[in-house]
């Protein structure tokens, strides 16, 4: 196990910064046991974005959130690796996952109002989360540093702003402050759960143009967990597609959005609004919910839900559990269905109803 302060100087470790390897979140209820996570596997090298995609309850947040170390150890149980800069942080002692959080790897918040204390100005938050790893740092030290954050984030005036409360500040301002926080230690991995929520879509765009200034101003490896493909479109390299605390699809964000090969996918893309499409065109909607996680269904989880399930010989998506296989034999793409055929299914069936110009141009 690679102690902290070699963790620290993380930009000398070979290979990806973050490895994800089997990776399991279970809390105990007294209904049973929730399996939020099961089995997810990826990893993320610096300068890269990996964008997490599904609906609520897939298991976005709850994996990074493992990532971080923020489960509560009494109420949950983490199986698998996690290595951060090639520290294992699976059982890592809480004062050691300190020294990482906010150091070698920091998150950013979907709800920056809740994650700010409302009672302290925002540069004495800032300061703290300088000096916390920076201990031989002076108050006005930290306070500076506060100042440059905020400045480096596009606040104007910072310099007077750094004694604002946080309801003092707007929406997007507020997401601006929180960034700041998390790279105030010029962090090696930054996750942004949300980072665009309920914001208008302005400052949504200043603040993904931000994000992708800052990643290569510090060359951070960068997780962005959304609903909003269109973010996924712009910021990310790589998208992993979760569904019921599995990995459904895996591959670029290119392969991922114009030929994805798990119906699920499928019903990601077909809900949003296609660019230059009639107003009077209907978005398609994933019929049913999501699964309950106490008890999900058997075989393929998506199988309850999914309009394409009798394409598939016999009772394979209710009694077997697909594996995470090459799509279509392309190095790196990775879909868990059991379709024999999905990318000829997507070309003639499903293209031609969420994008009928696209599919009259592929023809």
């Amino acid at each position: 196990m690679t102690s902290p302060s070699s963790a620290s100087s993380s930009t000398d470790v070979d290979g990806p910064f973050l490895q994800v390897e089997d990776l399991t979140v279970t809390f105990p209820t007294q209904d049973g046991p929730v399996q939020a996570v099961k089995g997810l596997s990826y990893s993320v090298e610096l300068g890269k974005t990996l964008g997490i995609v599904g609906e609520s309850g897939s298991g976005k947040s709850v994996s990074s959130m493992a990532v971080m170390g923020l489960h509560d150890a009494r109420s949950s149980e983490i199986t698998g690796s996690i290595r951060v800069g090639g520290t294992e942080v699976v059982g890592l002692a809480e004062n050691r996952m300190r020294k990482l959080r906010g150091n070698s790897m920091a998150m950013i918040f979907q709800d920056a109002l809740a994650a700010l204390h409302p009672f302290y100005r925002v540069g004495e938050q800032l300061a703290e989360g300088y000096s916390q790893h920076h201990p031989k740092a002076s108050k006005r030290d930290a306070r500076r540093k506060a100042i440059e954050m905020l400045d480096r984030v596009g606040i104007p005036q910072p310099d007077r702003r750094v004694d604002d409360f946080p309801h003092q500040f707007s929406g997007g301002m507020r997401q601006r402050a929180m960034i700041a926080l998390g790279l105030i230690n010029d962090p090696s991995l930054l996750i942004a759960d949300e980072p665009t929520t309920a914001l208008d879509v302005t400052v949504q765009a200043q603040i993904l143009d931000l994000l992708q200034d800052l990643q290569r101003e510090f060359n951070s490896a960068v997780i962005i967990i959304t609903h909003d493909l269109g973010v996924i479109a712009e910021m990310a390299d790589d998208v992993l597609v979760m569904y019921a605390g599995r990995c459904v699809e895996f591959g670029t964000t290119k392969e991922i959005l114009t030929r994805p090969e798990m119906p699920y996918s499928w019903g990601l893309l077909s809900s949003i609004p296609e660019v230059g499409a009639s107003t009077d065109a209907r978005l398609i909607p994933i019929p049913g919910n999501p699964p309950s996680l106490l008890s999900p269904p058997t075989g393929c989880a998506f199988h309850p839900r999914c309009a394409h399930r009798d394409k598939v010989p016999g009772d394979l998506c209710v009694t077997e559990m697909p594996s995470l296989t090459s799509a279509s034999n392309r190095a790196g793409h990775l879909k868990r269905c059991h379709l024999p055929n999905p990318e000829e299914i997507y070309r003639t069936e499903v293209l031609p109803e969420i994008a009928p110009d696209l599919a009259e141009e592929t023809r």
